[in-house]
């Protein structure tokens, strides 16, 4: 039963190797063989409670989710890596019940039915979108008493959103770099011409080419920072920071620009937090693209107040957080008009954008960010009355705390 269990989980690692049929194909030879790897009587034979442990090591150890059944789809056994990723009581339960994909159930059920391998690709959308490759293929040699059936789901989030980032560059660069890039070919040519002797025309031309040229890069700048965050946003970040430290360190940098309108930056805190899982820099841009935007759209003369609570449950994620809730006396927007905000270079007022330096990637990458983070973004606005943009983040729980120090 040993030789047989660890003959087949060989297979599974080999198998990311060579083809998984040629795996299979392996692992009976491996179950011949290893009985006369143990047949020297002078080393003692394992306890039953070791036979057991062994395998289940083996099958943690491997960083693919893997699921084994019987012949009636009921789950066997499953590494740590398919517990933490179906979050669920899995022994003695039917698949379905805790992975809740026709695709990956239509493939256990053709290798059940059908005795061969046969492969599906999920999508898993909470609290991330991520993507699998399901293999599922029957264990050689498998009598009624173990599993039959092996069920092993491969994460391929990284390559299919690079396929998809590599995509929309091209196209979000191609079209937003048309514009200024046909301005500077205007303006050149206008002064390798007409304007080629006319000082004051001259300045002013090249005035305009260089904002245009700076908003090319700001452009470049965002597109790259989102294309990073999007790469790493199945990748949930693990370091711990203190929130009212980093949001004092934010105001400092915006303050200059909050002075030149006379407005007054105000941090509310309740006192003591506890430290939010996250990663600094990440965040640092987070506070600094929502800050910079209720200074940019505020009135003059207003304040911007940010407000910073404990939450016992972020809204629709779940788990303790905390809430920064930063909150403008600007124009506001439209009700109809809120849930287009975290769209890639979507604008309220083009124009307006434009002449302030935006390029419409801040809240796309402030979503995608929190996102990463396991956190929430709400965004609430009323015209004339200003807007509030709430980011809940996950907190470290106390015992969590203690172990880290």
């Amino acid at each position: 039963m040993l030789a047989l269990a660890v003959a087949l989980l060989v297979a599974v690692v080999i198998a990311e190797y060579v083809s998984f049929a040629i795996a299979l194909v392996v692992a009976p030879l491996i179950a011949i063989a290893c009985p006369a790897l143990f047949l020297d009587r002078s080393i003692p034979e394992p306890e039953p409670d070791e036979q057991d442990e062994m395998p289940a090591a083996v099958l943690d150890g491997i960083s693919d989710a893997v699921i084994l059944l019987d012949e009636k789809r009921n789950v066997v056994a499953a590494n740590r890596a398919a517990r933490e990723l179906l979050e669920e009581p899995l022994e003695g339960r039917d698949l379905a019940l805790s992975l809740r994909h026709p695709e990956a159930l239509e493939a256990a059920n053709e290798a059940i039915s059908g005795g061969t391998k046969h492969s599906a690709e999920i999508v898993m959308r909470v609290p991330v979108q991520r993507v699998f490759l399901v293999h599922a293929a029957p264990l050689p040699e498998a009598t009624a008493a173990e599993p039959r059936f092996l069920v092993v789901l491969h994460e391929v989030t990284a390559s299919r959103t690079a396929e998809q980032i590599r995509a929309d560059f091209v196209a979000n660069v191609s079209h937003e770099l048309r514009s200024p890039l046909t301005s500077l070919v205007g303006f050149i040519e206008t002064l390798q011409g007409a304007a080629q002797e006319d000082a004051a025309t001259r300045g002013r031309f090249l005035n305009i080419m260089a904002d245009e040229s700076q908003r090319m890069a700001r452009l470049i700048d965002d597109l790259l920072s989102l294309s990073r965050v999007e790469a790493n946003e199945h990748v949930r970040p693990e370091g711990q920071l203190d929130i009212s430290e980093l949001l004092a360190g934010v105001i400092d940098s915006v303050s200059v620009q909050a002075q030149a309108k006379s407005m007054a930056i105000e941090l509310i805190e309740p006192g003591p937090l506890l430290p939010v899982v996250g990663d600094r820099d990440e965040l640092i841009e987070v506070f600094q693209n929502l800050i910079v935007n209720a200074v940019k759209y505020g009135r003059e003369e207003t304040p911007v107040r940010i407000a910073v609570s404990s939450v016992e449950r972020i809204p629709e994620v779940g788990g303790r957080g905390l809430s920064v809730e930063i909150m403008d006396q600007g124009e506001g927007v439209a009700a109809e008009v809120i849930p287009r905000l975290t769209e890639r270079f979507y604008r309220v007022d083009k124009g307006r954008s434009r002449s302030m330096g935006g390029t419409g990637l801040g809240l796309a990458i402030v979503k995608h960010i929190v996102n990463r983070h396991r956190g929430r973004l709400v965004i609430r606005s009323e015209v004339g009355e200003g807007s509030q943009f709430i980011v809940y983040l996950p907190v470290s729980e106390p015992e969590t705390t203690q172990k880290a120090s």
